[in-house]
């Protein structure tokens, strides 16, 4: 197992890797979404098109205020207050938000709108707030297997080279919930 240090992670995602850590309720894949090239080695690990689109995670509310800032004063409110209040046994949530043009399509795939998560994990803060800025982060598996839930599982999953920032899950059940902030519909209950 190729394990690293936070340092090293973040060095790992500026070069243009792939980073397995832990979040909330599963292992994630993740990598500079800006770099289109680490996005592509990701979907060829996952055997996922781009179609789908990953989620965006961030360890702050300023950091996508841009994309905030193209709601009703309501919704954002609700968005926010979702965010803040997210404890460490609770679920997270992830919303579809408008797209803002430093997104880059390869991450929405063929949607309009972008789905962000602030998270109150601990190490997925740091990773982010070390990076300086958002991450993707989509489950570690291949398509049609279940999550991983332990680094091992990361391991036997993917290639030995996959490099993975150890550390604990969240006590989240399940997976965050995805809810579409312009039109209220839920996308994942």
């Amino acid at each position: 197992m190729n394990t690293l240090s936070l340092e090293q992670a973040v060095e790992r995602l500026q070069q243009g890797e792939i980073v397995a850590y832990p979040t909330e309720a599963v292992w994630g894949l993740g990598c500079d979404p800006q770099q289109q090239q680490a996005f592509e080695k990701i979907l060829m690990l996952k055997q996922r098109p781009i179609e789908k689109g990953v989620i965006l995670l961030s360890e702050s509310i300023e950091r996508i205020e841009p994309l905030l800032s193209l709601l009703d004063a309501d919704i954002r409110q609700q968005i926010i207050a979702s965010w803040q209040h997210t404890g460490t046994q609770q679920r997270a949530t992830t919303w579809l938000l408008p797209i803002s043009a430093a997104i880059p399509a390869w991450i929405y795939g063929t949607h309009d709108r972008v789905a962000i998560r602030v998270t109150q994990h601990a190490l997925c803060r740091q990773l982010c707030a070390a990076f300086d800025g958002m991450i993707v982060s989509t489950s570690a598996n291949p398509a049609g297997l279940a999550p991983a839930k332990t680094a091992q599982q990361v391991a036997d999953y993917f290639p030995s080279d996959l490099a993975i920032l150890p550390g604990e899950l969240g006590t989240s059940p399940q997976p965050s919930k995805i809810l579409d902030a312009v039109t209220g519909q839920v996308i994942r209950a």
